[in-house]
């Protein structure tokens, strides 16, 4: 379970941070929503997603590789789940949360403005 936990809390940080730099591209960069802004939005936030999965990635692999020997009875498992969620959350957050963002998103410029006024 607290595997889970982990692996979603790292999954929500990188779904965030990508649909606030859609909004940022759209908002303060003046792009229109469409299929381009959001492949840019997702090359963009590449390097981020993938050094945020590379590094938890990094420091559990020694538990990960370690699971069968003494003493790593629990931290073990809990490795093994967070790597192979952390695998799979990156893909799908590069691939199908843009194209779940470019179905069903709302970016609008004007936005903003209407909140100030």
């Amino acid at each position: 379970m607290v595997g889970f936990v982990t692996l979603f809390g790292i999954t929500l940080r990188n779904s965030i941070m990508l649909i606030s730099h859609y909004q940022h591209l759209v908002n303060v960069e003046g792009h229109s929503w469409s299929l381009d802004t959001a492949t840019l939005g997702a090359k963009e936030r590449l390097a981020p997603i993938l050094m945020t999965a590379l590094v938890t990635g990094l420091g559990l692999l020694p538990l990960a590789l370690q699971a069968g020997e003494p003493g790593n009875e629990v931290e073990g498992p809990i490795a093994i789940v967070i790597l192979g969620g952390l695998f799979t959350s990156t893909v799908l957050n590069l691939l199908i949360l843009p194209t779940l963002a470019l179905r069903f998103g709302r970016f609008d410029r004007n936005a903003g403005e209407e909140v100030g006024h």
